[in-house]
């Protein structure tokens, strides 16, 4: 039901704020937030807006693994749906693009692609109006998701040792602050830096728990994305950050249904781990690779460099082209765009940057989403 039902819908400092920051993150005022939001430009035609869960096994867990309520345990154990992802959408009025899926990273939500921190249109309002259905979801243990919590309850009961817990992590607005490029460090923009620095106090209240650690091998977001791309019948994947390889993944447990893979700041693209047969299978998909500015500067993140994530994924393009593929990397600056952050679909100009990415979903994904 929802394969048909999804288908046919897809066819048919600046001032105070960065003096003030110390170590911790500005505060705003009452209201603040509903004056930043910005109007669209014109009513949101749509055919159709839902959500729908996609993916999930029933599993069998104790008493003691579903805990309890109220002091005591409900019944004497039971089955859960685990490792299922939440998918909210949009399908414009007149449908005139391939479906995108657009997948947010590491402790975070499919808030990223909403409205931006500073009350602007996000991606995903803005490719629906391009003409595109968009389908946003939360990863698997993430998010309306769900978590796993039996091997913590074990834990809590005994059952297991503390340091069989999964870890379970969130990263600080200081970390952010460097990790994803707001400047070069805490509490100082870059001067080109298209952020929206005097609302990152928003940024920091999307921010929730990862639960990754939770998940089974391999990784279910790869066989879901898979299966979501199938469902929707040709469907370009984009992902982000800690899910900007998962496209790929996604494509190698099955093609069908994928048009197009978008990769917008991976934290690698693990180009000397994929096997010959696996980049013949790449290959047969247009991939798009997105970074922004500032690569060289220190992230202050153990040895992680973004440069050396572009590097990696310029040598996976490379090595996809080389197998006969079609592999692009989109770099802003190389066209004259500066200061564009790790968190490129909310910066300033992220609609210049949505353009370019429809511009070759157009010309590279579209085509192959037909046949």
């Amino acid at each position: 039901m929802i394969k048909r039902s999804i288908r046919a819908a897809s066819r048919s400092c600046l001032v105070a704020a960065c003096a003030a920051y110390a170590l911790a993150w500005p505060a705003d005022t009452a209201g603040q937030t509903l004056q930043q939001v910005q109007p669209p430009p014109a009513p949101l035609e749509l055919r159709g807006r839902g959500s729908f869960i996609v993916g999930g096994e029933s599993v069998a867990q104790t008493a003691t693994q579903l805990s309890s309520a109220f002091g005591r345990p409900l019944g004497t154990g039971g089955h859960v749906t685990s490792n299922q992802m939440y998918v909210e959408y949009m399908v414009p009025k007149l449908v005139t693009g391939v479906p995108v899926v657009m997948l947010h990273g590491a402790t975070l939500s499919g808030k990223t692609y909403d409205t931006t921190p500073d009350g602007r249109m996000g991606w995903y309002e803005y490719f629906v109006r391009r003409g595109h259905p968009v389908y946003v979801p939360d990863q698997v243990s993430r998010g309306r998701c769900g978590v796993d919590i039996s091997t913590y309850n074990d834990a809590r009961a005994g059952v297991k040792p503390p340091n069989a817990l999964p870890n379970a992590f969130r990263q600080s607005d200081e970390v952010n602050w460097t990790v994803f490029r707001l400047g070069p460090r805490v509490g100082v923009p870059f001067t080109d830096g298209q952020f929206p620095i005097e609302a990152v106090e928003q940024l920091s209240r999307q921010a929730i728990p990862d639960f990754n650690a939770t998940l089974p091998t391999p990784n279910p977001n790869h066989a879901v994305m898979a299966d979501l791309a199938a469902q929707l019948g040709g469907a370009v994947l984009m992902g982000h950050s800690e899910s900007g390889a998962v496209p790929l993944h996604a494509a190698l447990t099955s093609t069908t249904g994928i048009a197009g893979l978008i990769l917008v700041e991976p934290g690698s693209c693990r180009a000397m781990q994929f096997t010959d047969q696996q980049l013949a299978t790449l290959a047969k998909i247009p991939i798009l690779a997105v970074f922004g500015d500032h690569l060289d500067v220190p992230t202050g993140l153990f040895d992680f460099s973004w440069k050396n994530a572009y590097d990696d994924c310029k040598a996976f393009i490379a090595r996809v082209n080389a197998a006969g593929g079609h592999a692009e990397m989109l770099h802003p600056p190389d066209q004259g765009i500066a200061g564009n952050s790790h968190m490129i679909m909310q910066d300033r100009n992220n609609l210049q940057i949505a353009d370019l990415i429809d511009a070759w979903i157009a010309r590279s994904a579209a085509a192959r989403a037909t046949r």
